[in-house]
């Protein structure tokens, strides 16, 4: 009878799986170079580090919990919490104070992370509240500080009457109307206030919804009469510079710029960071100096005339023409309750006929005016339209700041915690321990189970851990994300998980190899059914990271965040190079003949190697012939019991045409029936 040899490859339903594993090899080299690319050019040429940002519980610093201050039955929203996120962030940065983290937590609370000790007046910033109010405009001009030039008193000025002849100097004199020009000069210098025009950043046109609408900005840039006292006309009876201002007979009145207000509002430099900081506490009753968000301009305010919060609701949309059609160009609507429809219609039917700037009223929220309007017709329903040089993303963040504003929230320090440098680093340190401690044990029981197979969990959990860390640069620069303590922990504790994976694939190896299979045979049958259990194992792990993430709080979602992003790369690591290299080392003859130190021999597993090789086609009589020269024949009814019905049959056949063997053939037929059944 012709010998049969054994057969390496897969038998039949996994031929023709047996993958390659070069590709796989080729996209994880891919994701590799290009996150490297990606973080190396941020390293290079952006703002990013080579290592992770640490969180405030691992770099030290302070943490304020702030707590809303609401009356019975009241309830914060959302939009509410992130308008004051957006204010106290402003007040922070004005401050000087870089990397804040300002988030809300749990949908009422904020937390402020600073990574310094803050001072009372921070402390204040971040607890005042934001008070949004309506004040007319009084005067407006450039951002910076007047530039005062003074004149040396040594340098002689020149006459300009010198050389001229008799009948030239009269000519002079009735030019300049009997003065010299040192007079003149002086005459001439209350020109250093600066130009009346509305700031077309700062807002746009305030109009009745659906009314016909006049020129925009129509009035700029006239020259005010001579009879409007103050800044805005040249009587110098309304001057600043009065000891006793007339009585204010309405909040534009300009007598209410006194001699102190108007020094201070010459002083103001916006371009000063400390100058936008807000939360200041001014008093709606009395004239205001404020700057723009921006810095791009200063403004003398009157009284407040309308409260925020008379503002039923404030939306961004698009300017709709007199006949119906809309155009591209983004408004922001507004509409007043029954007390705020009553002001807005007393204040545009005062200002809207008024010379610049006293047409203009000014929405300062938090100190700072947000937008300046011009006010065009006489609002009478309460429902006005604010036009301008908008984008769609500025009309829709001053809509927010309207509407929010309806309701100032005050907060209160409901935990402040304290984290010094040192125990921030202590903190590190010791997760670093615990993590190098974890690791060893993994790497020793890897080794100690699985032999030489051992240093491929080894080289996964490396190849995890690299690719990790790549992603976690990438979020920290791009995202702002933040290393924290439990943060670690996930880490931690999912690069141990990573581990399971790979006993879950060795061990079903391991049994394919107990069924009597060969090493390559038994990768690509262990790893079919290996990984409907890996990748039913990390769905499950990845369902808690993500509840833990948006249901937890704090830095509970930093635990599943990192959690979550070892989850992700141990599969994909699992699939690009854990199996590609496992097929790799099975066509070895160190792996692939069940070297001893393999971690993968059939008789350190419990296997004999008639009893192994009598499923890969052994020739039956050879192993008869060798059980009965050793007087047992445990090994030729091993290598029967594992024969496949096919394998029965040939044998009974071929007993049968070699004579005398029918019974025998007839007895294994039997024997086999029962076995199969």
């Amino acid at each position: 009878m012709p010998e049969t040899q054994p057969d390496d490859r897969p038998k039949a339903g996994y031929k023709g799986s047996e993958s390659r594993p070069g590709p796989r090899f080729l996209w994880l080299g891919f994701i590799f170079v290009l996150l490297s690319g990606i973080v190396g050019s941020g390293i290079v040429w952006s703002t990013a580090t080579p290592t992770p940002e640490l969180a405030l519980d691992l770099r030290g610093g302070t943490s304020i919990i702030l707590e809303p201050q609401l009356d019975e039955g009241e309830n914060v929203t959302p939009e509410q919490l992130n308008e004051a996120v957006a204010i106290i962030r402003q007040r922070i940065d004005s401050t000087g104070v870089s990397e804040a983290e300002i988030n809300t937590q749990g949908g009422r609370n904020i937390v402020v992370n600073l990574p310094v000790y803050p001072d009372d007046r921070t402390r204040e910033l971040v607890r005042a509240s934001a008070q949004l109010r309506f004040r007319p405009v009084l005067m407006t001009g450039p951002g910076q500080p007047a530039v005062v030039q003074q004149e040396d008193p040594a340098q002689e000025q020149p006459d300009p009457s010198e050389g001229l002849s008799e009948e030239g100097q009269r000519y002079l004199e009735e030019l300049t109307g009997g003065q010299d020009a040192e007079g003149s000069q002086e005459a001439d210098g209350t020109e250093d206030a600066p130009a009346e025009e509305s700031d077309p950043e700062a807002g746009g046109a305030a109009t009745q919804v659906a009314a016909p609408q006049p020129e925009e900005g129509a009035g700029e840039g006239e020259a005010p009469p001579a009879d409007v006292p103050g800044p805005a006309g040249q009587n110098p009876e309304g001057s600043p510079g009065e000891d006793q201002p007339a009585p204010m007979e309405n909040p534009s009145d300009p007598s209410q710029i006194t001699e102190e207000l108007y020094a201070e509002y010459e002083a103001l430099d916006c371009s000063d960071p400390e100058n936008l900081i807000g939360g200041s506490t001014d008093d709606p009753h009395a004239p205001l100096v404020a700057c723009s968000q921006d810095g791009s301009t200063k403004f003398i305010l009157g009284p407040m005339e309308v409260s925020g919060a008379t503002i039923a609701d404030a939306s961004f949309g698009y300017r709709v023409t007199s006949t119906g059609a809309q155009t591209n160009e983004p408004v922001v609507n507004l509409e007043f309750n029954r007390e705020g429809t009553e002001q807005f219609r007393e204040v545009t039917q005062r200002i809207t006929n008024m010379q610049p700037p006293y047409n203009q009223f000014a929405i300062v929220l938090d100190g700072l005016v947000v937008s300046a309007p011009v006010s065009q017709a006489i609002i009478t329903d309460g429902r006005a339209q604010i036009s301008g040089s908008f984008t769609r993303d500025s009309a829709e963040t001053l809509a927010n700041q309207l509407k929010n504003g309806s309701l100032p929230i005050s907060f209160q320090v409901q935990s402040e915690e304290q984290i010094s440098p040192t125990l921030g680093a202590d903190y590190l340190r010791s997760a670093l321990i615990a993590g190098g401690i974890g690791l060893v044990l993994v790497i020793g029981y890897a080794l100690l189970q699985y032999r030489t197979l051992g240093l491929l969990t080894v080289s996964s959990i490396g190849v995890v851990a690299a690719l990790t860390y790549l992603l976690l640069l990438l979020v920290s620069w791009r995202y702002g994300y933040r290393l924290s303590l439990a943060g670690m922990a996930g880490l931690i504790i999912g690069l141990g998980a990573a581990a399971d994976s790979f006993i879950v694939y060795f061990e079903r190896v391991r049994d394919e190899l107990r069924s009597g299979r060969a090493l390559r045979s038994a990768v690509e049958v262990g790893w079919e059914r290996a990984r409907r259990t890996i990748y039913a194992s990390k769905a499950v792990n990845m369902l808690a990271a993500v509840i833990l993430y948006f249901l937890a709080v704090g830095s509970v979602r930093g635990f599943a965040f990192t959690m979550g992003l070892t989850v992700i790369v141990d599969v994909l690591i699992m699939i690009l190079f854990t199996h590609p290299m496992f097929q790799v080392l099975a066509r070895t003859r160190f792996f692939g003949d069940g070297h001893p130190w393999s971690g993968m021999d059939p008789r350190k597993l419990g296997v004999k190697k008639a009893a192994y090789r009598g499923a890969l086609n052994i020739d039956l009589d050879k192993a008869r012939t060798v059980s009965e020269k050793r007087g047992r024949g445990g090994s030729a009814k091993e290598a029967r019991r594992r024969q496949t019905i096919v394998e029965r049959r040939e044998a009974a056949a071929a007993a049968a045409r070699s004579g005398g063997g029918t019974g025998s053939g007839k007895k294994d037929g039997t024997s086999g029936n029962e076995d199969e059944s």
